[in-house]
């Protein structure tokens, strides 16, 4: 059960790593446009799904999920609200906005909260609604900083929180990689269409600086499917909070990488934002601890206790 454990750990540190380092994935194809590498990404998504779906013979619980309508219409809306998400996440790195793309993941967690609340109509905790109310003031912050609402920013937590809300509907019987795979199906097409009216036009990049350069946007599927895989790995062998907590991973690596190597601007009054959203992580991950801690106490109080054996008298003449 350790080496599970820990072997979820590594899943779970691989996943938010890559998608922390994908800045400078990006910046390898600065010569293609933000549209071209988005179409490249769910084109490629399809046959690197098809390949690892035949490798590790999931072909029966794809089409098994192909053939309920209803989970594939549920699907194709997750995979348009995560092409939104991964369209502003390159136009971010595009138009050297790694920082506020960063803000946009560590904000992402208060705004799947304020879902659950607005969708689920679940009930906040008291650290939940001070949490909620610290990150709604950092945004506000940071927005008289910036001298206009971070709009990159908030489109990436609403869409990222937006698809977690969809899968969440879908129900987590639905596996990972065929979920996946729907997805690339229901994209992939259009992908293909897009792109064959992009290079038609004389704007593709696909044969510039050959191979390397079709090699490097060929590998989209690749950053699509591996990170994902690797989460939906550790998922399963680690608790939530503990999940959650890695998950912040992935904009400090965003954000180290604006500032230390992309040189991007960071104010003091910028900073005075990020450390009230930080703040408001703190709370909020503090409350999913305690309640996790909660609900194994439960737990353990609701398993029935162990009878004891009582050892049978013996005569003397045993």
């Amino acid at each position: 059960m350790v080496n599970d454990a820990r072997r979820g750990g590594l899943y779970g540190v691989a996943a938010y790593s890559l998608w922390g380092l994908f800045p400078l994935y990006f910046r390898l194809l600065d010569s293609s446009s933000t549209l071209e590498i988005l179409l490249q990404r769910l084109l490629w998504t399809l046959p690197v799904c098809l390949l690892v779906v035949a490798a590790t013979g999931a072909a029966g619980r794809l089409r098994a999920l192909l053939r309920r309508r209803r989970r594939v219409a549920a699907l194709a809306g997750a995979a348009t609200v995560l092409a939104v998400n991964s369209g502003c996440y390159v136009y971010a790195v595009n138009t050297d906005r790694v920082i506020e793309a960063s803000l946009g993941y560590f904000v992402n967690p208060l705004v799947t909260v304020a879902l659950a609340v607005l969708v689920r109509r679940e009930r906040l905790r008291p650290l939940q609604w001070a949490a909620v109310s610290t990150g709604v003031l950092s945004v506000l912050v940071v927005t008289v900083d910036y001298g206009r609402p971070p709009w990159i920013a908030l489109i990436l937590a609403t869409s990222f929180g937006l698809y977690g809300l969809i899968k969440k509907q879908v129900g987590e019987d639905v596996d990972a990689l065929a979920g996946l795979t729907t997805e690339a199906l229901t994209l992939a097409p259009l992908a293909a269409a897009g792109l064959a009216f992009y290079t038609a036009t004389g704007h593709g990049t696909f044969t510039q600086d050959v191979p390397w350069h079709a090699v490097l946007l060929a590998a989209g599927g690749v950053t699509v499917v591996a990170p994902l895989l690797l989460f939906a790995a550790a998922a399963r062998r680690m608790p939530l909070a503990t999940i959650g907590l890695l998950q912040y991973l992935t904009p400090v690596l965003q954000l180290l990488i604006g500032v230390a190597l992309f040189h991007e601007e960071m104010p003091a009054s910028r900073w005075g934002g990020f450390a009230l959203i930080w703040l408001a992580l703190a709370l909020l991950s503090t409350d999913a601890l305690r309640e996790q801690d909660r609900r194994s106490a439960r737990a353990r109080e609701s398993a029935p206790a162990a009878q004891p054996v009582r050892a049978q008298a013996r005569t003397p003449e045993e």
